[in-house]
């Protein structure tokens, strides 16, 4: 069994739409299970007294007009003892990427990557908590989600 756990700043916007993008995409293969999906976050920002946040609305509501409940789902830190229970960590951006090797106590594996660099032209996920773009984000994890996928779906 695969284990993908997607990476983002707080764990309430970009790495639980890829989670649940990245779910559907195994899903439509008759796939999941054979991977095991999660996500987490490098900054503890939304966890407050053990619990974290649940994911942001226009996420939500996003994910919600794709037919995919997410309520369940609530934020929480990645953790050093992470690198051995998970294939693949795959940050959104060079700060997602910076703060998961120095989480994790580096890289010795090679196991973290960003989500932009399985597209046709790799590029960071903005985050759309800064940005308002909440649209744009759902289409650039899409594309990157589907080109994990081909990556990984022979393994």
């Amino acid at each position: 069994m695969l284990k993908i756990c997607f990476v983002c700043h707080g764990n309430i916007c970009r790495s639980p739409m890829a989670e649940f993008l990245f779910k559907r995409i195994l899903e439509e293969h008759g796939r999941d299970d054979e991977f095991q999906v999660s996500s987490k976050a490098t900054s503890s920002e939304e966890i407050y007294r053990g619990q974290g946040n649940p994911v942001y609305p226009p996420v939500r509501e996003i994910l919600e007009g794709l037919g995919m409940d997410c309520s369940k789902k609530r934020a929480c830190q990645l953790q050093k003892e992470d690198y051995e229970n998970y294939d693949y960590f795959i940050g959104m951006d060079e700060r997602n990427r910076e703060n998961m090797r120095r989480i994790l106590g580096g890289d010795p594996n090679g196991k973290v990557s960003l989500l932009g660099d399985y597209t046709d032209h790799p590029h960071p996920i903005a985050d759309p908590w800064y940005s308002g773009e909440f649209q744009a984000c759902y289409e650039d994890i899409l594309e990157g989600c589907r080109g994990l996928w081909e990556q990984i779906k022979e393994k």
